[in-house]
């Protein structure tokens, strides 16, 4: 009669190595999981931090250029080729940041640096009708979708580092 208990505990032992493995694939997935987050927060931080490199780099070419061109070095027709240029290059970059997927936490920021972006390639377009026309309304309005741009950027930044400070905790 005592082979009934066996039984019995045979299948309480059963059952206890099944909520064992269950929670053991249960802990490995959970685990899987938040490293695959990690990862992908990892890529979109590094893809962000090249795409803000290559529009300051892009910025500070076009600026160069925009120096030589005032003192002489260029003339009006190849400075507006380079301002055309740096236009579709800006475009380019504003594209990128549709190809981003960021977490949750980082979609405002994102959409902050675009508009920041954005409204850089505004003020740049108005730059170039100014040295265009040499009218200066224009280049009074592209400085201030410059200063736009800038208060975008600001707000971007502050955007990000708050969500970083709340991703990471």
């Amino acid at each position: 009669m005592k082979k009934k208990p066996a039984r019995s505990s045979k299948k309480g032992l059963y059952f206890v190595i099944v909520i064992g493995i269950s929670i053991i694939g249960l802990v490995i997935g959970v685990s899987y999981y938040v490293e695959q987050a990690k990862i992908s927060g990892q890529r979109f931080g590094n893809n962000l931090e090249q795409i803000q490199s290559d529009l300051k780099k892009q910025i500070s070419e076009y600026e160069s250029k925009l120096t030589i061109w005032q003192e002489g070095g260029l003339t009006k027709q190849e400075m507006l080729e380079i301002s055309e240029n740096h236009l579709v290059e800006l475009e380019k970059i504003v594209e990128r940041y549709d190809k981003l997927t960021p977490p949750q936490a980082f979609t405002s920021s994102v959409e902050l640096f675009k508009r920041s972006t954005q409204a850089q390639i505004e003020s740049d377009k108005l730059l170039k009708k100014w040295i265009e026309t040499g009218d200066n309304s224009t280049k009074i309005r592209s400085d201030e979708l410059l200063q736009q741009s800038f208060e975008y950027e600001t707000s971007a930044l502050a955007s990000f580092n708050m969500a970083k400070k709340g991703y990471t905790q």
